[in-house]
């Protein structure tokens, strides 16, 4: 089983469908971190071990949040940000992740492809495709 938080922008609504599929999710929601700053939900997320699902960009910054020093982000970039689009893509998508193997990794999830950049990856300047 994973532990996952749920930033802001995803629907409260994907945790039961998370837990489903045998995921600890927890929502930023349940912890008051409504409208905190970015460095505040990674530290909340972070500080239990959690993976961190977002849509926000600013995750995505291998400066502030390098890999290996989290348990992990996913940053999804669907094609449309309609809620329910959005609810489906991100269920669908964690069904077919190998969360394990992305521990400690940014992954951004694009409807095509996954990049993937790895710790001892990013301390070399790379990263992969799939």
């Amino acid at each position: 089983m994973t532990r996952l938080k749920l930033d802001e922008n995803l629907s409260r609504h994907l945790k039961p469908r998370l837990s489903a599929i045998g995921h600890d999710t927890t929502t930023t929601a349940e912890e008051n971190l409504l409208s905190k700053p970015d460095s505040e939900v990674a530290r909340a997320a972070f500080s239990e071990g959690r993976m961190l699902l977002t849509l926000d960009v600013g995750f995505g910054d291998l400066g502030k949040y390098p890999p290996g020093s989290h348990p992990g982000i996913l940053l999804f970039r669907p094609q449309s940000l309609g809620p329910l689009e959005v609810n489906e893509y991100v269920a669908s998508r964690m069904r077919n992740l190998d969360l394990d193997s992305l521990t400690g990794c940014t992954v951004i999830v694009e409807p095509a492809r996954l990049r993937i950049r790895r710790p001892e990856e990013h301390a070399n300047g790379g990263g992969e495709d799939e």
